[in-house]
């Protein structure tokens, strides 16, 4: 069986376009499972996607969440109640096109790796956003994991050993594209051209961009300690010229008064750098104490079965 997990968050506009390109995977993958997660969005795409597969026939699961628990969360969820044993992830905005996730299907099913990537060649969203993803994404390779195709991850596609795994890293405020380069295994990725949005408009806002980027900062680069290892010790050869700059000024009857304007920059530069360095250190304790509270990813409020089970009914 060939799974396909869609997070659905504020689809409503595109759901009935999201309908037409599954037909199109369905008709390249008859077996063909659907898991919607409907990631607590507050329109009608819960109600549209139950119309939408009753309508056509089709066989899935539509996972409601109890609140917005943000996509990456709803993909591990999707994932973890798909059926499998073969994995793919879609975008409900329809801007993936459908034969990339038939080819996701074909190299899995023909072993010839454990996990696939779509990798954008190309992308027609306005020059703003291109702008934007394009500084995203070229920080996040400089800073944290130079294996990321330039163009980024959106969809994604895996076997279950790789899907085991993955759903085994329960860390919070984490990335989980940091998460499928980390674990390794037998990559391909596949290139792929992002189609223009058909209504509606991203989700992916800044604010969300610059949340993940940090999260992903923290929890895959030691960047950060080690840009305050170098802050502290170009403080202290700093702080030691000055001592000897002042020593000597002494020694040489410069100085009749202890120099004041010296030690207001030395005690400034070492308030910043202990500033600085609780501020890092800070974020790393925050993160081990977010993990140490070990609640859950997501909350299931309930999942409905399609095609309907009649004994459920009884």
């Amino acid at each position: 069986m060939n799974s396909l997990i869609i997070p659905v968050y504020k689809n409503e506009s595109t759901i009935s376009a999201l309908f037409k390109q599954i037909q199109i995977i369905h008709a390249s993958i008859a077996d063909l499972e659907l898991v919607f997660v409907i990631d607590g969005s507050p329109d009608e795409s819960g109600a549209l996607i139950e119309i939408e597969i009753k309508k056509h026939g089709l066989r899935g699961k539509i996972v409601q969440l109890s609140r917005n628990f943000g996509s990456f969360a709803a993909i591990k969820a999707g994932l973890d109640q798909a059926m499998g044993p073969y994995f793919a992830v879609m975008a409900a905005d329809c801007q993936e096109p459908p034969d990339l996730i038939v080819k996701f299907f074909d190299a899995l099913q023909s072993d010839a790796c454990d996990v696939v990537i779509g990798t954008r060649i190309t992308r027609s969203d306005p020059l703003t956003s291109r702008w934007s993803s394009g500084i995203f994404w070229s920080l996040y390779r400089r800073l944290i994991q130079p294996e990321v195709p330039p163009g980024g991850v959106d969809v994604f596609g895996c076997n279950q050993q790789f899907r085991d795994h993955l759903l085994q890293l329960n860390e919070s405020h984490s990335s989980l594209i940091g998460q499928l380069f980390w674990l390794g295994f037998r990559r391909l990725c596949i290139p792929y051209d992002r189609q223009v949005r058909s209504s509606g408009k991203s989700a992916w806002t800044l604010r969300k961009k610059i949340r993940y980027l940090s999260d992903s900062f923290f929890a895959f680069s030691d960047l950060p300690i080690k840009f305050l290892l170098f802050i502290g010790c170009l403080g202290f050869l700093i702080a030691l010229f000055f001592a000897l700059l002042v020593l000597v000024a002494k020694l040489s009857g410069q100085i009749q008064v202890p120099g004041y304007t010296t030690i207001i920059i030395v005690v400034s530069m070492f308030a910043g750098i202990n500033s600085l360095g609780f501020g890092i250190v800070g974020h790393y304790v925050w993160r081990a104490f977010e993990n140490t509270k070990a609640r859950p990813h997501t909350v299931i409020q309930s999942i409905a079965q399609y095609p309907e089970d009649p004994e459920t009914h009884d």
